[in-house]
């Protein structure tokens, strides 16, 4: 009986590991970035990284009038970006050079206001890599996964308005603005950073946990 009672244990063990693997959200690299398995996009956990890391760009703001530093316009966003991608000897940053601004889908059915013109804007737009961030992985609380620091108020995307000279922002509300305005940078890549598959090493523990359990019936079974 122990030895049942033993296999149960060690497949509940497995069981938990596999939905902790399995969540949405998942820290890679010590925690300096985090992997969304829903989007297969990875953000850093720093978010407002240019507030302590210019990578020699000027033109990101300092703090003033209670805001954090680190905004800037969304071309010396662009500039800060192609640094940071060609920084530690061409390697990039944390050895990955292909940093970006998250993108924003155009036209999004989940977002509260549907234009004439085929844009999408307001609240609870999913459809966006940050909007999807936001309203499913943190439930529409500002880090409220506890995952991320330094999270400030509006972050500049990607992806231009019909009028190239906006962009779109997000900040629960999503809209665009002049690429002249200032805000701040959540950087994000496309793809996981995992250096291992997670789930192959959770094949290998299942696999080792029911050789244990294997062996202790066999063990059980020659004494009796």
């Amino acid at each position: 009986m122990r030895f049942i009672k033993f296999g149960a244990m060690c497949i509940g063990i497995l069981l938990a590991t596999l939905t902790a693997v399995n969540a949405a959200l998942v820290t890679r690299l010590g925690g300096q970035a985090i992997y969304d398995t829903d989007l297969n996009v990875t953000w850093l956990a720093d978010s407002n990284l240019a507030a302590s890391n210019s990578f020699g760009v000027a033109g990101i703001n300092p703090a003033a009038g209670g805001y954090a530093a680190g905004s800037m316009t969304w071309f010396t966003a662009q500039d800060w970006l192609s640094a940071m991608n060609t920084s530690d000897g061409g390697a990039g940053y944390l050895g990955f050079s292909d940093w970006r601004l998250p993108a924003t889908v155009q036209p999004d059915a989940s977002c509260s206001i549907q234009a004439p013109s085929g844009a999408s804007y307001g609240y609870n737009c999913k459809g966006s890599e940050m909007g999807h961030l936001f309203y499913v992985e943190e439930n529409g609380v500002a880090n409220g996964s506890g995952l991320f620091s330094n999270v400030q108020g509006t972050y500049w995307s990607d992806t231009w308005s019909i009028n190239p000279q906006y962009a779109w922002h997000f900040d629960g509300f999503q809209n665009t603005d002049s690429k002249d305005n200032s805000y701040y940078v959540r950087v994000a890549r496309s793809g996981d950073i995992a250096a291992v598959p997670v789930p192959a090493a959770l094949w290998l523990f299942g696999s080792g946990l029911l050789g244990l359990v294997s062996m202790a019936r066999g063990s059980r079974q020659r004494v009796g």
